[in-house]
């Protein structure tokens, strides 16, 4: 059945990525839609690396920071980086592309949240594109039009999410409030946001632990899909990131932190999911791996 492949990365640099084997994935990855986060380079730089390719990118209002993109085999109808409010600064975060899926509109986000710092300015800005990403996620998935929200969200939704995740209930990622966002983004669209309270809040609860608790915003859902936790089940993982250090990516001690949220139609369109881990660390070019779906026309 024909389809389009999109894939998910986090670089963390491009020019290092190329210059460590990347190209030998991607060759052989038979994508169409290549979204990107932690660019951290100019145009120029995305040019020389993929020639033949549709670029879309967004650089950060830093340079050698953040840095978005979208790449495609053919050109994208129409592209967007406006987020938030006017005094919000989320350059080099948030770009969306619109693509044709079988005739059906259809738009993609390359989205790079921030890593933010429990309790410090850092959060703050994680907190303010959270909030911004809520409304504007409200207004892609109305309507049931066909989207989705790609890339490094820098949140551990669920337990299943994080190895460590006991280790990590009071550090930025896993936070309880960062979680309530993602709960009513997957919750079902218009009904109260449940989420669970029993596990990150200084309690000690089974992974089964739900109870409902007001969620960020109006506690509604918004209906999206995690295609991931989908594709997988109720398992571990699959893990998206390791740190360079030591020997986490050999022990798989991981979080799955870079995500295809859909809009529900187009999630009952995925189909393939993968999560594409090299085989060895040596093979590693980033140290998150990409994410790729298949969405039917």
């Amino acid at each position: 059945m024909p389809h389009l492949r999109i894939a998910t990365v986090n670089v963390n640099g491009i020019r290092a990525a190329v210059r460590n084997g990347m190209h030998g994935w991607l060759d052989d990855a038979g994508v169409d839609v290549l979204t990107l986060q932690e660019v951290r380079a100019q145009d120029e730089h995305l040019e020389a690396a993929f020639p033949g390719w549709s670029i879309l990118h967004d650089e950060a209002t830093a340079k050698g920071r953040a840095g978005v993109a979208v790449l495609s085999r053919e050109p994208a109808l129409a592209s967007r980086t406006t987020l938030g409010a006017e005094d919000f600064d989320s350059k080099g975060r948030w770009l969306e592309a619109d693509f044709s899926l079988g005739g059906s509109p259809l738009t993609v986000v390359s989205a790079y949240v921030h890593s933010g710092e429990a309790d410090t300015p850092k959060q703050d800005e994680k907190w303010k594109f959270l909030d911004a990403m809520t409304t504007r996620m409200g207004e892609l998935g109305a309507d049931g039009a066909l989207a989705l929200v790609t890339g490094d969200l820098n949140v551990g939704h669920r337990p299943l999410d994080i190895l460590n995740w006991k280790g990590n209930v009071k550090k930025s990622g896993y936070l309880a409030r960062e979680r309530a966002y993602f709960d009513r983004f997957l919750g079902a669209a218009g009904e109260p946001a449940v989420g669970q309270e029993g596990i990150g809040r200084g309690m000690v609860g089974q992974l089964s632990d739900t109870r409902p608790y007001a969620a960020e915003g109006d506690g509604k859902g918004l209906g999206w899909v995690d295609v991931g936790r989908v594709a997988a089940g109720e398992v571990a993982g699959p893990y998206t990131w390791w740190t360079m250090r030591g020997q986490a990516f050999d022990n798989d001690s991981g979080w799955r932190i870079d995500y295809h949220l859909a809009s529900a139609p187009l999630a009952a369109r995925a189909t393939n999911y993968r999560v594409a881990r090299a085989a060895t660390y040596a093979e590693r070019w980033s140290d998150h791996t990409p994410v790729l779906v298949d969405y039917t026309f």
